[in-house]
């Protein structure tokens, strides 16, 4: 099913406070349910366990692996339940939220107070806003021409429905968390640190103990494996998020607002009822957007509240491979004047169009019966 919405206007939504779009919204979808945050947490930590243990004790190569894979959607699961917790969705304390998690992230080697701290206030603060948010961001054709052939090849892999992994690991996991030093005056600089210290000794212990119990199969198939699976989840469905040929980025601050970052450059991406319970309805990306205090399973009726206000501006499509790779082929540069999608080829063409114009314009601003130099 294509993306369906109306063709309104976003810059329509320029002068709409996020508050007021927020007043769409019922009061009962933010009241919390610490026995839902908690059956959700234990269903997926005895998935995830189940799975490690499969891993670790078949001796078949190949059924390890597929108990592998099973881990990495578990660990995908984790982190989604982990993503609701650092926004303050699933429980007033926030202590609770930060150590339960922080557990929860582990397992995908990401440091809940360092993701915490980009993720909330960088991608939800400026939304497609590719100034400050630097998540999926699209290179123009000039941008792409200009890079060295290794930068070319990388960003191409990024932009497969195949590959897409590597965004994820080397735009967000290692500059943003791996690398990340945080000012000398900062106040969660200690924090930080021991969140990665936190990360290290799990992802050391754990490759220990399953080296001892399995080797080097076990290690492929109970930490890497699941790590590298997890990360083609995060990646997918970011791009997901905010990528589509109707769904425009931003150069220009004076061009964005809150209201269009939220609510127009966010997507809806339905699934089957299982999948959408298992991913914790993570696809159901634009009232999180617009708020993302609602606990994942009000995010339904969130929708339907802003739809019944709003819908002329929300973008809707149902998850199919097809439909994955058509917005992989055709999101590839981005013409942030024109807010125009093309693909690599259509850049080309893009980029030869501009030079004539230029060429055309300069022979013509020359005086007849004059040489121009």
């Amino acid at each position: 099913m294509p993306l369906t919405s109306s063709c309104a206007d976003y810059k329509a939504l320029h002068p709409i406070k996020l508050q007021t779009i927020r007043e769409a919204i019922r009061p009962e979808r933010y009241q919390r349910s610490a026995a839902t945050a908690i059956a959700w947490y234990g269903f997926d930590a005895l998935l995830y366990l189940s799975a490690i243990v499969g891993a670790l004790l078949v001796e078949t190569w190949w059924l390890k692996l597929l108990f592998g894979l099973l881990a990495g959607s578990a660990v995908a699961f984790m982190f989604v339940w982990a993503h609701d917790a650092a926004h303050g969705a699933l429980f007033q304390s926030k202590r609770t939220a930060e150590i339960m998690g922080t557990i929860f992230m582990l397992p995908s080697l990401n440091m809940y107070r360092l993701w915490a701290f980009g993720h909330n206030r960088v991608h939800h603060g400026f939304t497609s806003l590719t100034t400050v948010d630097w998540v999926w961001r699209p290179w123009t054709p000039q941008e792409y021409r200009s890079k060295t052939v290794w930068q070319k090849i990388i960003y191409r892999l990024e932009r497969s429905p195949y590959t897409c992994a590597l965004h994820y690991l080397l735009r967000i996991w290692w500059p943003g968390m791996v690398r990340f030093k945080a000012d000398a005056k900062s106040k969660d600089r200690r924090a930080f640190f021991y969140s990665k210290i936190v990360t290290l000794v799990f992802f050391l212990s754990f490759s220990a103990l399953a080296y001892w119990i399995a080797g080097m199969m076990g290690v492929i198939a109970a930490v890497i494996l699941p790590f590298l699976l997890f990360n083609y989840y995060i990646a997918l469905f970011v791009f997901l998020h905010h990528t589509h040929p109707k769904v425009p980025f931003f150069a220009e601050k004076e061009e964005w607002s809150q209201g269009i970052g939220q609510l127009y450059c966010s997507t809806i991406v339905r699934c089957s009822k299982i999948s959408e319970y298992l991913i914790h309805n993570i696809l159901m990306h634009t009232p999180h957007h617009v708020d993302p205090r609602i606990p994942f399973y009000h995010l339904k009726g969130a929708y339907e509240d802003l739809r019944a206000e709003y819908g002329q501006y929300i973008h809707e499509t149902r998850f199919s491979f097809f439909e994955v790779r058509r917005i992989f082929k055709e999101c590839k540069l981005y013409d942030y004047e024109g807010k125009c999608w093309m693909s690599f080829r259509s850049g080309r063409s893009w980029i030869e169009e501009k030079a004539a114009d230029i060429a055309a314009s300069a022979a013509s601003s020359v005086y007849p019966g004059k040489t121009a130099h």
